[in-house]
């Protein structure tokens, strides 16, 4: 199955290492990144799963709950958990799915056949609160994921949902930002009291709102 963006995300029930969930239900009304693995005691993995637990309270800073999936038994987690811990130095603070039978893979796409019809790509998926796909992302087993980056692009992700606005290329959080062509420059006169710089007709800089 394959989704696209804007689609309400597939919900599921599965065993995790913080016990059973019901997705929908978990998510609530928070953003989501669902993060998925080939398979527990794999080098790369452990370095990401050991990132993201470093990372969680810039994921809480922004109401982001994180959730790693991966195609293993949950009795094999606690295992990796505590390996985790010795080659990072990272406490796992958020739940790992144990996906052993494939269902969430599946459901989400997770397995690319081409590459591997065994185990799963590292996909990334960022979820809005209206349990809409808002951004994903597929890596080969091979490379290990950007977080920040990941971070990056929720921010842009939350700020354009709020504001009538892009952001340009390499954007960083507290960097002028693009206002989008549907607006027109009486109706960015209302939105934007401070002005603009024109770089184009089309293209309209102006300081990220709500930076101050």
């Amino acid at each position: 199955m394959a989704l696209n963006l804007g689609d309400v995300v597939p919900d599921f029930q599965a065993e995790t290492t913080e016990g059973p969930i019901s997705f929908h239900q978990w998510l609530g009304d928070s953003w989501g990144v669902l993060f998925s693995h080939p398979k527990n005691f794999t080098p790369v993995c452990t370095t990401e799963l050991g990132e993201a637990a470093k990372l969680k309270p810039e994921f809480d800073k922004r109401g982001v709950k994180i959730i790693g999936l991966s195609v293993d038994q949950l009795t094999n987690h606690d295992g990796w958990v505590k390996d985790i811990k010795d080659a990072t130095g990272a406490q796992l603070n958020f739940p790992l799915i144990a996906d052993h039978d494939k269902k969430v893979a599946n459901l989400y796409g997770m397995i690319h056949p081409n590459a591997s019809d065994t185990t799963t790509v590292r996909s990334v998926f960022v979820i809005g609160p209206d349990k809409k796909l808002k951004l994903s992302l597929t890596y080969p087993a091979s490379t290990g994921r950007n977080f920040d980056e990941i971070l990056r692009v929720i921010d842009s992700l939350q700020l354009t949902a709020k504001f009538s606005v892009a952001t340009p290329v390499n954007w960083e959080k507290g960097e002028d930002v693009i206002i989008v062509p549907s607006v027109s420059d009486e109706a960015a006169k209302e939105k934007f009291p401070g002005g603009w710089k024109t770089v184009k007709p089309y293209l309209r800089v102006v300081p990220q709102p709500g930076s101050n």
